[in-house]
């Protein structure tokens, strides 16, 4: 382990270590601590010899990766089969087999873009860019079943260039809005600002952004500003379990669209949410 994570760090790759067989960090910064520095990558390995090596991903160390999840019967192959039809993981670099049988499917980072790491639970895919770490061989890993098994690399690119992820584009796919015509109860919940964000608290997972974006924009349109929507639909939504930084991503969208559409007459209904296809 110490001269693998050592050959990383003379490449140029920040690494770290993480407690045997596991994924928890042991430096006291986890994954911000990753170095390239070989004496203390020599440091760290010699007072825990057995520890795993992790890297952070996105611009830290210039690879993303597609994390394919598998839980006993369910497993993510499906989605990441339909995502590579619908060609977002076709231009992968290289391919790591899990100890849990997943896949780490792993991209360069060829630009300077800014693509934070998410997670589509329901598929069993998530993503690991920005603000991230992955495990890297020869790691390894306690099963479930008690056995210890290591990341495997199983595949380099040959025949194809390796290309830059869209990792938004594949959450789109993954874990596309929700049409707000699914949701019949909205128009009945009133628009204080109180009812707008108990009713935001209340959303399932699936229904949580579409849910954030409908009350913002019933915000918007009643004339109150972005920072009170932020601090109270921001709440709601993180009760519901959205992460702070998509919420304040939703609540800005939804306000740029309400301030482009607005009603033709006080009587008609607003076009801000047909504006954007929910």
């Amino acid at each position: 382990m110490a001269t693998a994570a050592t050959r990383g760090a003379d490449r140029g790759i920040p690494v770290f270590p993480c407690v045997p067989r596991g994924k928890q960090p042991l430096t006291v910064h986890g994954f911000h601590d990753a170095s390239t520095d070989p004496d203390i990558v020599r440091s760290w390995w010699r007072r825990w010899p057995d520890a795993n090596i992790g890297v952070p991903t996105g611009s830290a160390s210039g690879v993303d990766v597609v994390d394919v999840d598998v839980h006993g019967a369910r497993s993510g192959f499906g989605a990441f089969e339909r995502a590579r039809r619908a060609g977002f993981v076709e231009g992968w670099a290289w391919l790591v087999r899990t100890p849990s049988g997943g896949l780490h499917a792993y991209f360069l980072r060829t630009a300077a873009t800014d693509q934070r790491s998410w997670q589509v639970p329901s598929q069993h895919i998530d993503f690991r860019g920005d603000g991230g770490y992955i495990i890297i061989p020869p790691s390894c890993a306690r099963t479930g079943e008690g056995v210890d098994r290591r990341y495997q690399q199983i595949a380099i690119a040959e025949h194809h260039r390796p290309t830059l992820v869209d990792a938004s584009g594949l959450r789109r796919l993954l874990d596309p809005p929700r049409p707000l015509s699914q949701a019949k109860a909205p128009p009945s919940i009133g628009r204080t600002p109180d009812k707008l964000a108990a009713w935001v608290a209340s959303r399932p997972e699936g229904a949580r952004n579409g849910g954030l974006f409908w009350a913002a924009c019933r915000m918007a349109e009643d004339g109150h500003d972005l920072g009170s929507t932020t601090s109270l639909l921001g709440q709601a939504a993180h009760a519901a379990g959205l992460p702070e930084l998509e919420a304040l991503t939703t609540i800005r969208s939804a306000f740029r669209i309400a301030s482009r559409v607005a009603p033709a007459a006080p009587s008609r209904p607003t076009r801000a949410v047909e504006a954007v296809g929910l």
